[in-house]
């Protein structure tokens, strides 16, 4: 583990009042909602994106989605800054940072072999920047967490990628970011909770976090597919290992079971919900069974037990390969809506 995550700030037991004001710390006003996305998420690479299963332009179709059904306006939601060097570098080293000018990584990283080919400024500007953009959208999500009760980023959520290494479709570890910022903003959070429902385990976070008593894991996922890193597992505080194929009946138990404990038995003060929709059956990377009606389920359980404990929320959407999947997003948020679990109302 790099030295630059060791160094993750431990927080005191004072007011909850942010003392060392990060740039992508913007401030929103009263008409905005917490949901975080700006259209540079949106991944457009001369048609390469095509070549990998992820719809590049999922973040984006999430926005769609909920304007179509009415339910939000695009000048209500928070547009992020660009996470920069200067704020890649709190968790990030700069030998990493230094190795993603070489286009080479950033295929290996994008598992998009044509990328190798490309100038790099050109992977700059088509595939890193919108991961950037997404990676400041975590940050400021668990600031307005932190302020509102809870947040949505609609992208982030790349869990794969650690201070020292990306993989995974993941280039930037935006998961350890945003519990960077808050642990070092807001000193009444002592104790942090990751909940991992992404259909991989989150191996990126987690071995950014080994040795840290301060930051709960809890990893619900497929044992038999990417990543299988065995030493990040020691950082996990509860592991649910999934089956391939697992169907809604024995995974909603499963949820229901382990979020609970895991939330009486840590008592965290600030949550990042990671909730990739790879889970779905169909999904040729996730290679789980669950159903659209059990991934909202899956959602709803989570933000209840959480917000019914008056803890702050965060949430990125992290992986979910089907082009049906942006729909079943804003369907999510839509049903958290209508059980008064968010407001999506400015004011």
């Amino acid at each position: 583990m790099a030295d630059v995550v060791n160094e993750l700030p431990r927080s005191q037991d004072t007011p909850s009042m942010p003392r060392s004001r990060s740039r992508l710390y913007l401030d929103s006003d009263a008409e905005q909602i917490p949901i975080v996305y700006r259209p540079e998420y949106n991944i457009s690479l001369f048609g390469m994106e095509k070549l990998h299963p992820f719809d590049a332009g999922k973040w984006g179709n999430v926005i769609k989605c909920l304007d179509k059904k009415k339910v939000i306006k695009n000048c209500k939601i928070v547009s992020p800054e660009e996470a920069r060097d200067e704020d890649l570098l709190l968790v990030h080293s700069p030998g990493y940072i230094r190795s993603l000018k070489w286009s080479f990584n950033v295929a290996k990283i994008t598992e998009v072999p044509p990328v190798a080919l490309l100038p790099n400024c050109i992977v700059q500007e088509r595939i890193l920047r919108p991961f950037r953009y997404q990676t400041g959208g975590s940050a400021l999500a668990g600031k307005l967490a932190m302020e509102h009760g809870w947040a949505i980023n609609i992208g982030g959520g790349f869990h794969h990628c650690c201070s020292e290494k990306g993989g995974g479709f993941c280039a930037y570890a935006d998961i350890t970011l945003a519990i960077y910022l808050v642990l070092l903003n807001y000193q009444n959070v002592q104790r942090v909770m990751i909940i991992d429902l992404d259909a991989h385990q989150g191996n990126g976070h987690e071995r950014d976090f080994i040795g840290r008593r301060d930051v709960y894991i809890l990893d619900v996922y497929n044992k038999y597919i990417y990543p299988r890193d065995e030493f990040a597992k020691q950082a996990i505080s509860r592991r649910v290992e999934l089956f391939a194929f697992t169907e809604d009946e024995e995974y909603l138990h499963k949820v229901n079971t382990h979020v609970e404990g895991a939330l009486n038995e840590f008592h965290p003060q600030f949550v990042v919900y990671n909730a990739g929709t790879d889970i779905m059956i169909g999904d040729s990377l996730g290679l789980l069974s669950i159903s659209k009606k059990g991934i909202i389920e899956r959602d709803e359980i989570v933000w209840r037990k959480v917000r019914q404990r008056g803890i702050p929320i965060m949430m990125v959407t992290s992986g979910g390969y089907q082009r049906s999947t942006a729909a079943v997003i804003a369907d999510s948020i839509i049903n958290l809506k209508n059980k008064d679990l968010i407001s999506l109302s400015g004011g």
